[in-house]
């Protein structure tokens, strides 16, 4: 996995023993009355108190590999969502029927809510790609990664409606011992790559279809981007990578947890 840059009060009682006891049976009253036309307080519903409660712990050593097996290939978008190009993406993936992996920014998916549920609406896994897209967080304290990757997964789950993420990437694979407990601590398994596209250098569609082409052999998860800026190269290799991998007998599924 080559690394790449981017971007009180109180009270006090004065009465008299009648006088307390006569406040009691007030209170008393008062409460049954309020009793009465409230009713029992509500239980939590079971959508509320799924959704608060905290993920498994899965495997911390950095995936790579496809649930699909030998054959299975793992679509990883990242860097969104964005307002204008995560739609186009979402509509080219729904055209071929291929789910992917989103790794989204906390302030991206804090920005545009309603792009991580339509992404989840359709079928994709969600992966926390941390807050500020720090490249160098490797070389930063717990206490700033631990704020990077955990203000971005409540980011992210809060946007979507309570689907936490599944994966965490770092950027830049900026991974540390660290980030990697911790993101699987929280139920989010470290997410690598094997083929980088490299479509944010915008290379060229036909030069980002031949790395596909040529990296793939390397492993199965492929690394694309619907941010950071003009993303119009990445849908047009979309288009010729995605049947080119059904006619060559691949696969499309998710990264192992």
């Amino acid at each position: 996995m080559a690394r790449h840059r981017e971007k009180g009060w109180r009270g006090k009682w004065v009465a008299a023993v009648l006088g307390v006891s006569a406040l009691a049976a007030v209170t008393s009253l008062w409460t049954a009355q309020a009793d009465t036309l409230s009713g029992p307080a509500p239980h939590p519903s079971a959508s509320a108190t799924h959704a608060a409660k905290k993920p498994e712990k899965v495997a911390i050593d950095i995936a790579h590999a496809s649930d699909k097996g030998p054959r299975g290939v793992n679509i990883t978008i990242d860097d969104g969502p964005d307002p204008t190009w995560t739609p186009q993406v979402l509509a080219v993936l729904k055209e071929y029927g291929v789910k992917a992996t989103f790794c989204m920014v906390g302030t991206q998916a804090q920005a545009y809510p309603d792009l991580v549920k339509q992404v989840v609406a359709d079928g994709h896994r969600l992966c926390d790609h941390t807050i500020s897209h720090d490249t160098a967080m490797d070389h930063k304290s717990e206490a700033y990664q631990a704020k990077e990757i955990l203000d971005a997964e409540r980011m992210i789950t809060k946007a979507s409606g309570g689907v936490h993420p599944q994966y965490y990437r770092a950027p830049g694979g900026a991974f540390t011992p660290y980030s990697r407990n911790l993101a699987a601590s929280h139920g989010m398994r470290p997410l690598g790559w094997n083929v980088d596209t490299k479509d944010f250098e915008h290379p060229g569609v036909a030069a980002i279809v031949a790395t596909v082409k040529s990296e793939l052999p390397n492993g199965p998860t492929i690394l694309f981007h619907d941010a950071g800026g003009d993303r119009a190269e990445t849908l047009a290799a979309l288009r010729e990578v995605l049947p080119w991998l059904k006619q060559q007998g691949y696969a499309f599924g998710f990264p192992v947890r």
